[in-house]
């Protein structure tokens, strides 16, 4: 760094002092309704703890003052990070009267990400930040180095235990600070233990969504501690080489486009692969915009208008050929939208849907520019795209003629659902429960077992298809897909109307072995791809059948998993000697027993499938599915709890 270049950061960090850090309100209610702040109090409150605290060191990363992080999780699953940013400020606040520091982590809403002032552009959802995660944990402690000198502060359940005292001179060229934190078990029940498996994938993707961010990951709760850096100077376009690692690209490099407009940055990165669906993932200042919203449809119409006016200017579509359609230019797409933006406005089921309508035009403006110029300079991939469009297009026109045939043949009316389903007497869709079942056998017994009022069966026998990997017209020649898209009512795909559905729950019920777990993900990703709302509603479900039958004298427990089982196990007394059983399959199970375990509402365990859920299914099963073995092979030793038990 240069000496002009020091003194214009010094100049910045002087200005980021404590005239920037507005306040908004107290803490008192945090403790309370913690729910409210970040979001549940769950395993995912807990982690969210960390993202705020990580978020801080990224805005200092958004607005150049910082370029690694750090995040330890210690032995006691305490949880430091550090950043090499400007460090909070430590000056007195003029509203409180009180050093900056303690401002931030005691009053609610206080910091530069509210008004003008300290960042244009600032990461996290809720935006609570410091003081939220200070009142949710036991003890907080924080470093911060600005100026050439070092101060220190301390906190107990979000009061002030140790006020901020200066602790000693720094080199003037060292700067940060450093977060350390305990949360709370009064407040997070469930668990205290933090995941390293969503503190990674958290953190790779942030690391990914902002180039040239360094971002390291310690684990220090092992024997040997672990230790991963995720640094990626290309970004986004690294992310999408990432997510197409298992697939065969069309072309070697993504395309990479990024622009300003209206003070909202752009980034869009894309690769096509010869796989016959697509993968759009979406962003808002890094928070994952799981619905969409006004970005994805910007990019979506800037896509599908440029491959267009390309194809009609270069003769790759005749007068008499319709335009490719949305859904043609989009087979086989892998693309990463991220825009940041200085005031995001969220809606949707959770939250987390774009509503800016800005952001749909500078998205629209700067990708299709860009993209256009693109196609251009590269006709031989120009022509690729557009003939990859071009056979999507006229598979889409066979699938309808064979979607036309099929309605007439045995249907995707109501007045004739497929023979094997057992269905309901109630035509109420709120109480209805579909539950797609595998094998005869274990049909048989729901069948007999169930609910006839509110409970329909759809047994499936063998394999579904691989939806990954087939087109329209091979996906609707399967029986056991036409059986289910029928059963449902709601059509698919484009023509996809959860107005129609005849069931507000469609369960998954299967073995709890490497076939049931196959069955379980192909039928994920089939309705990940092709029925995508029923889990944005919340309608899809995977049964939790108990893996154990444990007898105990008169008594009789069902054990769901082998945690359980160890808990029971140390429970019993010695006398009489308990009969343990597991079971295989759900055809093991006479009606009776599985009716009381696995179907009747009164005891059951039921798993909501969430879309991040069904996209990760999709993800392991393209890697499962797919040519190369070495990820494979790491992924099987990696799980290997996951099949050690089981049937292979």
């Amino acid at each position: 760094m240069t000496e002009n270049e020091k003194e214009e950061q010094r100049r910045k960090t002087d200005e980021y002092n404590a005239s920037q850090i507005q306040v908004l309100e107290g803490l008192e209610a945090v403790r309370k309704r913690p729910g409210m702040y970040i979001g549940s109090t769950s395993v995912q409150g807990l982690h969210h703890l960390v993202w705020e605290i990580i978020d801080n060191g990224i805005d200092e990363a958004l607005a150049g003052f910082a370029d690694t992080i750090h995040v330890t999780v210690e032995k006691d699953n305490s949880i430091t990070i550090v950043d090499n940013g400007r460090g909070i400020p430590t000056d007195i606040q003029e509203k409180t009267g009180k050093p900056a520091l303690e401002t931030v982590f005691t009053i609610l809403h206080a910091g530069g990400k509210f008004g003008g002032g300290g960042y244009k552009v600032s990461g996290g959802l809720h935006g609570v930040g410091a003081s939220v995660v200070n009142a949710l944990s036991t003890e907080l402690d924080v470093t911060v180095t600005r100026d050439g000198k070092k101060y220190y502060m301390d906190f107990k359940r979000g009061h002030v235990n140790t006020k901020m005292k200066f602790v000693g001179d720094d080199d003037p060229d060292n700067h940060g600070t450093k977060v350390h934190f305990l949360p709370d078990p009064d407040i997070f029940t469930e668990t205290t233990t933090y995941n390293i498996k969503t503190l990674t994938e958290r953190i790779r993707e942030l690391a990914f969504l902002n180039k040239g961010l360094k971002i390291s990951l310690r684990d220090n709760r092992p024997e040997e501690p672990t230790y991963e850096e995720f640094h990626y100077e290309g970004g986004i376009k690294h992310y999408v080489e990432y997510i197409d690692s298992e697939k065969t690209p069309l072309f070697e490099e993504p395309i990479y486009v990024e622009g300003m407009e209206n003070d909202i940055s752009v980034e869009v990165a894309l690769q096509y692969t010869d796989d016959y669906h697509s993968e759009m993932r979406t962003f808002t200042n890094n928070i994952h915009t799981i619905e969409g919203g006004t970005h994805e449809e910007g990019f979506k119409r800037a896509l599908t208008r440029v491959i267009n006016d390309y194809a009609r200017k270069n003769n790759l579509l005749k007068e008499k050929d319709d335009n490719l359609t949305g859904p043609d230019v989009r087979e086989g797409l892998t693309a990463v939208i991220s825009v940041k933006h200085p005031d995001p406005q969220f809606e949707g089921q959770t939250k987390t849907k774009l509503g800016n309508s800005d952001a749909r035009t500078a998205t629209d403006h700067i990708f299709s520019e860009h993209f256009a110029k693109f196609l251009f300079e590269n006709p031989t991939l120009g022509k690729q795209i557009v003939e990859k469009g071009a056979l999507a297009s006229r598979v889409r026109a066979a699938a309808k003629r064979a979607r036309e045939v099929t309605r007439k043949k045995s249907g995707l009316e109501i007045s004739n659902l497929p023979g094997k389903l057992a269905n309901n007497t109630s035509r109420d869709p709120e109480i209805s429960e579909l539950f797609i079942v595998e094998g005869d056998s274990a049909g048989g017994s729901a069948k007999q077992g169930r609910s006839r009022l509110t409970q329909a069966i759809l047994p499936i026998r063998g394999k579904i298809l691989n939806v990954q990997k087939a087109t329209m017209d091979k996906i609707l020649a399967n029986e056991e897909i036409r059986s289910m898209f029928t059963a449902m009512g709601t059509g698919f795909g484009n023509d996809f109307d959860i107005e129609k559905v005849h069931y507000h729950k469609l369960i998954i019920m299967t073995d709890a072995d490497v076939d049931g777990a196959h069955i379980q993900t192909l039928l994920l990703t089939l309705i990940y791809n092709y029925m995508r709302p029923l889990i944005d509603a919340g309608y899809v479900y995977i049964a939790q059948p108990p893996l154990y039958r444990l007898q105990q004298g008169k008594m009789i427990r069902y054990i769901a998993n082998d945690d359980e089982l160890e808990q029971w196990k140390a429970q019993l007394p010695a006398s009489p000697k308990p009969s343990i059983s597991r079971y295989k399959g759900l055809g093991e199970m006479d009606a009776e027993q599985l009716w009381d375990t696995t179907m009747n509402p009164d005891n059951r365990r039921l798993q909501r499938v969430e879309a991040k859920d069904a996209a990760q299914a999709a993800e392991i099963f393209d890697m499962l599915m797919g040519n190369k073995v070495e990820p494979r092979r790491k992924f099987i030793e990696e799980n290997a709890t996951f099949v050690e038990n089981l049937d292979i």
